[in-house]
């Protein structure tokens, strides 16, 4: 007969975990001896073995008693259902690993994908207003108007890919600030619409959603008004 004590350590476990095997029934808890000490005997530690070894495994406490006692084909279909469940853990502890990630970054709110074309926008010169900007219609679409977002997401993306398009976008942005009679407006804009032109036409979004969309740019410009009518 053996103590706690070498029982956990036999069993690779803590006193206090053995101990929480006894509150929860998962373990039978012995009578005390004339010393008033608990005794355990080699059954005891075996059992508690195959706890910590199921534990370990993943199984919930609540389904340990469950497989102790189970035949060999209630077994099998126990476990491959405590798997399943292990599975779609985990792929929720990847999907909140994916979010802290992007917390760290600062782009909680934006998928990977929007995320990422941001950063591009960052990369080629791109000014905080207009990342800003960016990032707070994206959040936006992204929630009101998924599919059509994911459509122009992917082809936004691609634009960005050609050196004429990063062009015109970093003056775009640059024009923010423009005086609305700048000469330099036509120019742009001309060049912008031509471009424009050799693109497929894409899906047209909801007049309601692209006023949202445009009140959630948070800004109006003198200049990019001035180009929208040339």
């Amino acid at each position: 007969m053996i103590t706690i004590g070498q029982l956990a350590r036999y069993a690779g476990v803590t006193i206090k975990a053995v101990r929480h095997y006894h509150k929860v029934g998962l373990l039978e808890e012995p009578a005390r001896d004339h010393s008033g000490y608990r005794r355990y005997s080699a059954q005891d530690a075996i059992d508690l073995v195959k706890i910590r070894t199921l534990a370990e495994a993943g199984v919930p406490l609540a389904r340990v008693e469950e497989l102790l006692k189970a035949g060999e084909e209630e077994f099998a279909t126990s476990i491959t259902e405590i798997d399943e469940a292990l599975r779609r853990r985990q792929e929720e502890i990847e999907r909140a690993r994916e979010r802290v990630v992007r917390l760290r970054q600062g782009e909680l709110f934006l998928t990977a994908e929007a995320a990422a074309m941001v950063e591009k926008l960052r990369k080629i010169g791109v000014s905080e207003r207009g990342i800003t900007m960016e990032r707070e219609v994206w959040v936006l679409m992204q929630a009101v108007a998924p599919e059509e977002a994911a459509v122009w997401l992917a082809d936004k993306a691609e634009s960005l890919e050609d050196p004429g398009f990063q062009q015109i976008y970093r003056e775009y942005d640059e024009a923010f600030g423009w005086s609305p009679d700048d000469p330099r407006l036509p120019a742009l804009a001309k060049r912008a619409a031509a471009w424009m032109s050799t693109r497929k036409e894409m899906p047209s979004a909801d007049p309601e959603i692209a006023a949202l969309a445009m009140e959630a740019a948070g800004a109006s410009s003198p200049a990019w008004n001035r180009m929208a009518r040339l």
